[in-house]
């Protein structure tokens, strides 16, 4: 019986994986276990292990985006034909048999990538030099092989497809695909704006007190905050929801999300029950996360489950972030500066810091984020307790 495989769920939001890589080419035998695909997604590059022994059957290109649990292939017992195949030979006639697979042999669209595109010597050639896939080209020369013709063809529907520059500009000195990570998280920020009602508001907190103090036991600021975040949540918990379809789930466990920056993207994993934990123990954990992160080694359980996230951009005064999906809270770090203030009728420096509180409206309005602003800059500007 063939098992299919499937473009696994790698995390809460994904939606779709690109198969950078098959470790296998068709035919080979595998054995359960072993590693048969390379995925790479927003958020991780995942090697795919075979859940079954058979003999490996891709139907997708490398390089192929899929959506999630969609096929990329099967595995097959000995002897056994894929299923699209199987269905064709087992309801058509051979005459129907044989006429399908001449139409398959002229359609760019139904070559599979471990077939022999048709074509001359010629046509491969001019496919090189022009940077162009031939088994795109529609095959017009004897025996449905590719030529010369059909390559320049290929050509000028290329140039007539792609996307053209708007008038008056200059000629870019460069041209960079948007792909892999950085492809996912532009798809993921656009469904994130069309399907919430995004609305950021702004504080700015006195933290000269918690610097001091994280100064002084050796430890970061983003842990401080992370904590402070989690005590006001579960005292606001609206904020530490998820909206699924007509209805908002609440959690009294805080899972927080937090942004690191890697040189193609951004990738945001998780530490769970921050509310739980001493800002040491999330030290640990920003620590070892972090570093995962930048060798490339998190996996999918490492970006599941989260709550609410945490963007701390220590370069700017403050930001409006983009929402995780489903999550309705979303706290922006800026940077801190020491700052003249008036105290006590007196001009004083203190060190301050801009948040921004990015909430889903459709949940989130404006009483509930003023309410879990006034705890987290008591918690922030008296933050003993945290490091209690």
């Amino acid at each position: 019986m063939a098992i299919p495989i499937v473009m696994p769920r790698l995390g809460d939001f994904m939606t779709e994986g690109i198969v950078t890589k098959f470790t296998k080419t068709a035919g080979d035998n595998v054995a359960q276990g072993e590693v048969i695909a390379e995925i790479e997604t927003e958020k991780v590059n995942y090697d795919l292990e075979a859940t079954n022994s058979g003999i490996f059957h891709p139907v997708v290109d490398h390089g192929t985006t899929v959506l999630v649990d969609d096929v990329m292939g099967y595995l097959l017992e000995d002897g056994e034909a894929p299923p699209e195949l199987q269905e064709k030979s087992d309801n058509s006639s051979p005459a129907e048999s044989i006429s399908e697979r001449m139409k398959q042999r002229k359609s760019p669209k139904t070559v599979s990538v471990m077939d022999t595109v048709p074509s001359t010597p010629g046509a491969r050639k001019l496919a090189i030099k022009l940077g162009l896939d031939i088994k795109d080209a529609v095959p017009t020369g004897p025996r449905g092989r590719v030529v010369e013709a059909d390559v320049r063809d290929l050509e000028d529907s290329s140039a007539k497809s792609k996307p053209q520059l708007p008038p008056g500009l200059p000629r870019p000195i460069s041209e960079i695909p948007l792909q892999g990570i950085r492809k996912s998280i532009a798809g993921n920020m656009k469904n994130s704006l069309a399907n919430t009602a995004q609305l950021s508001y702004f504080l700015e907190v006195d933290v000269t007190e918690s610097q001091n103090l994280r100064r002084a036991k050796g430890l970061g600021m983003a842990e401080v905050l992370i904590k402070a975040t989690s005590e006001a949540l579960v005292r606001i918990p609206v904020l530490n929801s998820v909206l699924v379809g007509d209805s908002i789930l609440k959690f009294d466990r805080v899972n927080m999300a937090f942004a690191v920056a890697l040189d193609d993207g951004l990738v945001v994993p998780v530490i769970r029950d921050t509310n739980s934990k001493t800002i040491s123990e999330i030290s640990g954990e920003i620590k070892n996360l972090s570093e995962a992160a930048k060798r490339g080694e998190l996996g999918p359980d490492d970006f599941m489950g989260g709550t609410f996230t945490i963007s701390i951009l220590g370069s700017v005064d403050g930001f409006t972030p983009i929402l995780n999906q489903a999550q309705v809270g979303l706290l922006g770090v800026g940077r801190s500066l020491q700052k003249p203030v008036v105290r006590d009728g007196e001009v004083v420096v203190r060190e301050m810091m801009t948040l921004s509180l990015t909430g889903d409206h459709q949940v989130v309005d404006g009483a509930m984020a003023a309410s879990f602003f006034r705890r987290l800059q008591r918690l922030i500007e008296s933050p003993s307790k945290l490091f209690a």
